[in-house]
């Protein structure tokens, strides 16, 4: 069997992008034009604009901001001094039409999040780390590969339960890792690809066929597992001082995981409390009651 070499992940990554970004750019315009033309936006009959005089009010629907000039105009704002960048926006037909321009972000950042953190061909493990089932998985490869030359059989070792200590059978039938990593038995990775065969793990090339590269990139994706561990609890062995180390794929998936919740509290906040007002049962002080009305002018 002729010995595997990894390639460049570059070359492939850009296979991956220019499909990806291709077919992404013409949903967007394809979602903007069903949302321009075709349907039918007068069910947005109330709005809550917070910066309407008397701490904000529900007013009706107006138009929608569809110019590029209006919506990337924020783009273009300085973030210095009182121009405020993207942040300075006070006008919710400007907020919705961008909306219209850049899809829905909270779906976006739930979806993006999974792909972070599952995904190691939308987001590589030679950029961003190891995924959590590529550092199970190592974890279980580099222990087995340690035995195996100490004189372990790996093939009939049995752990504490009975099953298998390096090796089990997956629900399929197919030759998997033992132990907690059974779990994550359907990864598919760089690392233990060239080491299956038709019937899952090949004992003869785990025997014969590892190679350097593979043991060199197994031990350190054991050891920079994205949990930012300290001890074996996740199942994964991580360096004494993991809780200092986070991946750059812990820091992605986390950062799009709160924005896209902040994104869809957000709405639901706007939303809820607009119809509320609408329907006349808002909760909250009486404007009639309010402090302020009683107090005297400044002047």
């Amino acid at each position: 069997m002729a010995h595997f070499v990894p390639e460049k992940p570059m070359y492939k990554q850009g296979l991956i992008l220019l499909p990806h970004l291709a077919t992404l750019g013409w949903g967007y315009w394809a979602m903007a034009a069903f949302i321009m033309h075709f349907w039918d936006l007068r069910h947005l009959k109330n709005l809550f604009p917070s910066l309407a005089p008397g701490r904000g009010d529900v007013r009706k629907f107006t138009n929608l901001t569809l110019s590029p000039s209006i919506i990337f105009g924020y783009l273009l704002k300085s973030p210095f001094g009182g121009e405020g960048w993207i942040v300075s926006v006070d006008d919710l037909e400007d907020i919705i039409g961008g909306h219209v321009w850049l899809g829905d972000l909270a779906v976006f950042g739930f979806i993006a999040c999974c792909f972070v953190w599952f995904n190691n061909t939308a987001y590589p493990s030679e950029f961003y780390g190891p995924t959590g089932l590529e550092a199970s998985q190592a974890q279980a490869f580099t222990f087995l590969v340690r035995d195996q030359r100490l004189g372990a059989n790996v093939r009939s070792a049995q752990g504490p339960t009975g099953l298998g200590k390096y090796l089990i059978c997956s629900p399929t039938g197919e030759v998997i890792f033992g132990g907690e990593t059974m779990h994550f038995w359907d990864l598919r990775a760089p690392l233990l690809e060239p080491l299956r065969g038709p019937n899952g793990l090949d004992l003869s090339r785990l025997k014969k066929d590892i190679q350097p590269w593979q043991e060199w990139r197994s031990a350190e994706y054991m050891t920079h597992a994205p949990l930012g561990s300290l001890n074996s609890v996740g199942g994964v062995a991580t360096k004494i001082n993991a809780v200092n180390f986070v991946s750059p794929r812990s820091w992605l998936a986390t950062s799009h995981f709160v924005l896209g919740f902040f994104f869809f509290v957000g709405h639901l906040c706007h939303a809820r409390r607009a119809r509320a007002a609408a329907a006349g049962f808002e909760r909250g002080i009486d404007r009639d009651f309010e402090p302020v009305l009683s107090m005297s002018p400044l002047n």
